[in-house]
């Protein structure tokens, strides 16, 4: 497990989200304007699907409450993009990657991230709670 408190390359970008359902659209949006300025190598779609993912399980499982918030970086390490949603919510070990029958509506969304992303893991959040982070290899140019 990586320790997310140890520096993660250079920080290209954060946003600071309500616990509210827009925030998942707002992450999307935002996303795609502030990461503009790189230009991905990889899927931005793809990118942004896998944020969504994750501040939706930050949202659903994240034990987060109406005067708490979670935060997202993403951060250049190398050729890599790695970005980390933070929640105040259970420890990392709570996080689980699950395997939902094919009748079952939800369940899928670190699926996606394992399926789509070089990596991912989960580590305390300096900010108290969890981290969940997704890296995607060679997705910049060299530095």
């Amino acid at each position: 497990m990586d320790e997310v408190s140890q520096p993660l390359g250079e920080q290209l970008g954060t946003m600071t989200l309500h616990p509210r359902a827009d925030s998942v659209s707002t992450a999307r949006r935002w996303f795609r304007k502030l990461i503009a300025p790189y230009p991905l190598a990889r899927s931005l779609d793809d990118c942004v699907l896998l944020l969504s993912e994750l501040v939706t399980n930050a949202l659903l499982h994240g034990d987060v409450g109406t005067e708490d918030r979670i935060r997202v970086e993403w951060h250049r390490e190398g050729t890599a993009l790695r970005v980390c949603v933070h929640n105040p919510g259970p420890p990392p070990q709570a996080v689980r990657l699950r395997h939902p029958r094919p009748d079952q509506p939800h369940g899928r969304g670190l699926l996606l991230v394992s399926a789509l992303a070089d990596s991912w893991d989960t580590a305390p959040s300096p900010f108290g709670g969890t981290a969940v982070c997704f890296t995607l290899a060679d997705a910049l140019p060299a530095p």
